[in-house]
């Protein structure tokens, strides 16, 4: 078996090559960039006025000219107007061109304007005050933004800004998620008293979805063949695929045999951890296709989807990972088995600052109802058996 971070180090070496393609701005966030984008002129533009208020030349200010004859007003989407009486001034609004020949904007809050005459009531005026020069953020023909970026909505802004209605970005991942077993049926349906329904698909598509991964949910039957051929069409139609059951030691546990027998390449099978102990991971040759098949147990599939899947598909998509976070236990753990132990945890952000993890009573795997009060898992090395109250550990927020 593995350890937990060996496996986790494995599988960030078979990344997806995932290939470019082109979307709208509208849907181009979280998406990571594939090309630099350049300013397509200066930013900003021109002269821009920063305040509402009066724009006149601030030699005649410095000369001891405190009265100004209103000549005109420049409202922002204006092309820009000439100042060619030095002894006038033009009414500003924010956003709007400077106009030529002005320098300095006197806010309305510092003037009193009456009969046409504007007079500055301050002597706190220096020459381009409240005016954001031409070209001082950025230059015509500078990187913007650059391969790699993961765009935000500051970032869309800015390809907006520039004349990008569209952008080349990294393709995303094509994902089918797979549930096995007979004892599954569908969400709408009622099941039988020997049968549940399938809910693990559903929390693993909604894990995805927060990186931006779109996957479909499909349900094979714990038959060989049925199984085998089910997978099949979906490693020929996706990327990735995700089993959730059928990687333990049962009878009915064929995930593990029937992705070999389609070419899946096993990297590992175990990992020295609770939960999530039997998590499968493999590739076809050349990294082409990925498999992860996940504990049908839901706690463990919901922890190994956090801890190892989404952090993979990250780094296949090129996105940054999210710094490392720490809580204080707020109880002391003992736990005896030399497995690396993921615990949930209920985390209480103190007024303080202190982030406090509180242990969840009942530590199965077998029913999503164990995580309601979970919002965290807090990882507990295995070179230790007891953990005290106020130690600080990794958490993997869920």
């Amino acid at each position: 078996m593995l350890s937990v971070s060996d496996a986790s180090a494995l599988i960030q070496t078979h990344k997806l090559a995932l290939p470019n393609e082109r979307v709208f701005i509208e849907e181009a966030l979280g998406r990571v960039l594939r090309q630099s984008l350049t300013a397509d002129r200066d930013v900003p533009p021109f002269d821009r006025v920063t305040m509402d208020g009066v724009a006149f030349r601030f030699a005649a200010f410095a000369g001891g000219q405190r009265q100004f004859r209103v000549a005109g007003v420049q409202t922002a989407g204006q092309p820009t107007g000439p100042l060619t009486d030095p002894s006038a001034c033009m009414e500003v609004m924010t956003g709007a061109v400077l106009p030529e020949g002005a320098d300095t904007v006197v806010r309305y809050e510092d003037l009193t304007i009456e009969n046409g005459l504007a007079t500055v009531n301050i002597e706190e005026v220096t020459e381009w005050l409240n005016v954001h020069r031409q070209g001082t953020d950025k230059t015509q023909g500078v990187v913007l933004l650059d391969v790699g970026t993961w765009l935000r909505a500051v970032d869309v802004a800015v390809a907006a800004s520039v004349g990008a209605s569209t952008v080349q970005v990294a393709a995303l991942p094509r994902v089918a998620i797979i549930a096995t077993g007979d004892e599954l049926v569908n969400v709408d349906q009622t099941p039988a008293p020997h049968q549940i329904r399938h809910s693990n698909t559903y929390a693993i598509q909604s894990a995805l979805r927060s990186v931006g991964v779109q996957a479909s949910i499909n349900h094979l039957p714990d038959e060989p063949e049925q199984l085998k051929q089910g997978i099949a069409n979906l490693l020929a139609t996706n990327d990735m695929i995700i089993t959730s059951g059928g990687v333990s030691a049962g009878k009915a546990d064929f995930v593990p045999d029937t992705l070999v027998s389609l070419g899946v390449h096993c990297h590992f099978h175990k990992i020295e951890q609770r939960p999530g102990k039997p998590l499968w991971f493999g590739t076809t040759e050349g990294d082409k296709k990925v498999a992860f098949g996940l504990p049908g147990n839901p706690v463990s599939t919901t922890m190994c989807v956090y801890q190892y899947v989404i952090p993979f598909l990250r780094a296949s998509m090129g996105q940054p990972e999210p710094a490392t976070q720490y809580a204080q236990l707020a109880q002391p753990v003992t736990f005896k088995p030399k497995l690396t132990y993921f615990l949930p945890v209920r985390l209480e952000h103190r007024p303080d600052g202190l982030r406090v993890a509180h242990p969840l009573p009942g530590s199965g795997s077998g029913d999503f109802t164990n995580l309601i009060d979970a919002n965290a898992f807090v990882v507990l090395p295995a070179d230790r058996t007891e953990f005290a109250a106020g130690e600080s550990h990794r958490i993997i927020l869920i």
